[in-house]
C-alpha cells in the first residue's frame, strides 16, 4: 500500500491554474524527489499534500484512504514538515522548539509531558545536536536551524516527512550534513520522505546508499517525466526543464562506489517546452 497516492490531481489560484493532471505514489521508505524550475509549482503541491492547500481535482489518498476531507490534526499524525523558511521571532529554547513536535499528539491547552520533553532530548542526541539544546534557537546558523527542524518533525512520530528545500542556502558541510540524516533516518526508521530541492543531484546522492529513490522533473505545471533518477535524468530532459546543456557523468568515489553526476555546462537562449 502506498503512504500517498495522487492521481490526475490539479489546483489553481482562480482562474490561474498551478499545476494539472499530476500523478505520484510514495512507498514506505522512499525519497520521492521534486525537482524543477523556481515558480513551477513545488511548494504548492506540498502545500496540497500538507492540506493548507486543497486539491481542485483528482484523487488524493494517504495511507491508502481518501484524504480530501481529513482535518489538520489527522494529517499532522501522519505527515510532518520541514519547511525551506522558518520565521525565529521568539527566542524559544531548542528543546522547546522541538518539543513542539509534540503538539500533533496533545489536546487543546494541554502541556507536554515527561514523556514528551524526554522524546525531544532524545531526538537531540540522534541529530546531534544536543549541545544546542539549552541555546535561543533565533542565535542558530542556517544549518544548526535545519537540524532542529528535522528534530521537531523527528519527534512528532508521522511515517511522512515532507521537506521543502532542506539544504538551501546552506554551505557545503551542513548540506552533507542534512543529506546525511536524511538518509540515517530513512534507513532506521523506514521513513518515506517528499522532497522538494534544487539540486537533482540528491537524488543520484540518496540512489547511491541503496533507498529507494523516486523523481519527478516538474515545469509548466506538469510532470516531464516520473521515475528512477537513472533512467529518467538525462541531458535531453534536463535541456528541456532548465534550459541549459549539462553533462550526466559517472563518478567513482574513494570507496569504489560509482554514482552519477550532473554538471551544468552552459545556458540556452531559447528555452524549449
Amino acid at each position: 500500500m502506498s503512504l500517498v497516492t495522487v492521481r490526475d490531481a490539479s489546483f489553481s489560484y482562480g482562474t490561474r491554474q498551478i499545476f494539472h493532471q499530476i500523478s505520484f505514489s510514495v512507498e514506505k521508505g522512499e525519497i520521492f524527489c521534486l525537482i524543477g524550475p523556481n515558480g513551477c509549482g513545488k511548494t504548492t503541491l506540498l502545500d496540497c499534500v500538507l492540506g493548507f492547500h486543497h486539491f481542485h481535482s483528482g484523487v488524493f489518498q494517504l495511507m491508502g484512504k481518501d484524504a480530501a476531507g481529513f482535518r489538520s490534526g489527522r494529517v499532522a499524525r501522519l505527515i510532518a514538515y520541514v519547511p525551506q523558511i522558518h520565521e525565529r521571532t521568539f527566542p524559544y529554547l531548542v528543546r522547546e522548539v522541538v518539543t513542539m513536535g509534540r503538539s500533533a499528539h496533545l489536546v487543546f491547552f494541554e502541556s507536554p509531558s515527561r514523556k514528551d520533553r524526554t522524546m525531544a532530548e532524545e531526538a537531540l542526541e540522534r541529530i546531534g545536536i544536543r549541545h544546542l539544546s539549552d541555546r535561543p534557537y533565533t542565535q542558530l546558523s542556517g544549518g544548526e536551524l535545519q537540524l532542529v527542524m528535522i528534530a521537531r518533525a523527528l519527534v512528532q512520530e508521522t511515517p511522512i516527512i515532507i521537506m521543502d528545500e532542506p539544504t538551501a542556502h546552506l554551505d557545503f558541510r551542513y548540506e552533507l550534513v542534512i543529506m546525511e540524516v536524511i538518509t540515517e533516518l530513512v534507513k532506521e526508521r523506514q521513513l518515506s520522505v517528499i522532497m522538494a530541492t534544487h539540486f537533482p543531484n540528491h537524488a543520484f546522492y540518496f540512489q547511491s546508499k541503496q533507498i529507494q529513490t523516486s523523481i519527478a522533473l516538474f515545469s509548466n505545471g506538469r510532470f516531464l517525466a516520473v521515475g528512477d533518477p537513472e533512467s529518467i535524468m538525462d541531458e535531453n530532459r534536463l535541456r528541456k526543464l532548465y534550459g541549459i546543456q549539462a553533462d550526466v557523468i559517472s563518478l567513482t568515489d574513494r570507496n569504489g562506489k560509482t554514482m552519477k553526476h550532473i554538471i551544468p555546462v552552459s545556458t540556452i537562449k531559447e528555452m524549449e517546452v
